[in-house]
């Protein structure tokens, strides 16, 4: 159900609840008849009594005339201190109250949200969420998470936050940075966060070896059974070529998943390609190993072709020597590249294919995407890692194997 819909039905149950709880007092109310003044007859009858006491002592009234008005008084005092009980007409009173909370009740609440609320909040927050965020948008958001942290810098929530948004930029020098400082600022060491550390770190450096696989260890140490320090675990084994180790780590990756899944596919594949590594023999193509009949339905290759460009406003900007790096990463995944080039801008414009053998890792690669984007760079100081005043371009989505997808690079990195 549509989320405008939703909040339209729960607004109209409250509105119906308040009225039924404002309104049920209301129409159980009934008339109460006044109250007899039975003092005051009693002062009435009592007056009435010494009357004839006097008349009777003084004479004047005989005694058989006496006993019968003093019956006569009591009967009538009787009858005004318990006196019928008529039948009160209802009254329409609490009902002509109800039914005007019934009407006046929701037409105020929606007038006073219209006037005073905001109708349309949700069809904006609606849109909003399903709007795609743009990268000035995502460059200020972590502008101003930035500039928070330096006026509260042991806040550690807030250092992963901005740890990880720098990571989905690709600003890995900085994503570093704020790792270090999330995990020094933490009372106990976690192990997603020394993974994502580890991550980001392998791009700065461009290999697992060394401080990244440190950190991958540290988090095994703490939890063995982190799936992302797995998958890490097992890729530093494999760029070392310690395929034994590899196999192992992936193994107990593939443990953690259901047999059938996806996950576990994926990894057996992976498992394969690394007993391939060992015996000598070419690795397994990700489409054989997962179309065994034979068939050939699958077997269209894990490439992406892509032309490359610059922008004729931004040619000027492009130097000889100037680095190019070409990379294409999944839709919705990681950050990581699944395959690299790297080469000269001066190059341009040109096509370039990019495959399974430009991956950096062999858990990630153009044939574990089903969509890509392939982004190209023009990097003034040669580093892997994006920084202010590089020239960027992005192409749309594209299969790998389907139709050659251009890139202009027509932007500049703030």
């Amino acid at each position: 159900m549509p989320v405008i819909a939703i909040f339209w039905t729960i607004a109209l149950l409250l509105v119906a609840a308040t009225i039924g709880v404002l309104a049920w007092p209301l129409l159980r109310a009934r008339p109460v008849p006044p109250e007899p003044d039975d003092a005051a007859a009693t002062n009435v009858y009592r007056d009435q009594k010494r009357q004839l006491d006097d008349e009777l002592r003084e004479g004047s009234i005989a005694q058989a005339e006496y006993d019968a008005s003093l019956q006569e008084l009591a009967s009538r005092l009787g009858a005004e201190l318990t006196p019928p009980v008529a039948a009160a007409a209802p009254s329409r009173v609490p009902f002509t109250a109800a039914l005007t909370l019934v009407a006046l009740l929701p037409v105020s609440a929606l007038l006073l949200y219209v006037t005073l609320g905001n109708p349309n909040a949700l069809q904006n927050a609606t849109t909003s969420a399903r709007a795609p965020m743009s990268h000035d948008d995502l460059t200020t958001m972590v502008d101003k998470l930035a500039a928070r942290m330096k006026e509260q810098p042991e806040d550690p929530t807030g250092w992963k936050l901005l740890a990880r948004a720098y990571s989905a930029m690709g600003r890995f020098d900085d994503a570093v940075a704020a790792f270090r400082e999330a995990s020094a600022r933490s009372s106990q060491q976690d192990p997603a966060l020394l993974a994502d550390w580890a991550d980001a770190l392998a791009m700065q450096k461009q290999t697992l070896q060394g401080e990244p696989a440190q950190l991958i260890a540290r988090a095994l140490e703490i939890d063995p059974r982190n799936q992302k320090a797995l998958s890490l675990s097992a890729s530093v084994s494999f760029e070392r070529k310690d395929y034994d180790a590899a196999i192992a780590e992936w193994q107990k990756l593939q443990a953690l998943y259901a047999p059938a899944s996806a996950e576990a596919n994926e990894i057996a594949t992976m498992i394969a390609e690394a007993t391939a590594a060992k015996r000598g023999e070419p690795t397994v193509p990700p489409s054989a190993a997962n179309n065994p009949t034979g068939s050939q339905a699958n077997t269209a290759p894990a490439t992406v072709r892509v032309h490359v460009s610059v922008d004729p406003k931004l040619r000027g900007r492009v130097a000889g020597g100037d680095a190019l790096f070409v990379y294409a990463r999944a839709v919705g995944g990681s950050r990581m590249p699944l395959a690299v080039i790297r080469t000269q801008a001066d190059a341009l414009p040109r096509t370039f294919t990019l495959d399974d053998s430009m991956a950096m890792s062999p858990s990630a690669r153009l044939s574990s995407a089903a969509d890509v984007v392939v982004e190209a760079r023009v990097s003034k100081t040669g580093n892997a890692t994006p920084s202010a005043g590089d020239l960027r371009g992005i192409s749309k989505e594209v299969k790998p194997g389907g139709a050659e997808v251009s890139v202009v690079i027509d932007g500049v990195l703030p």
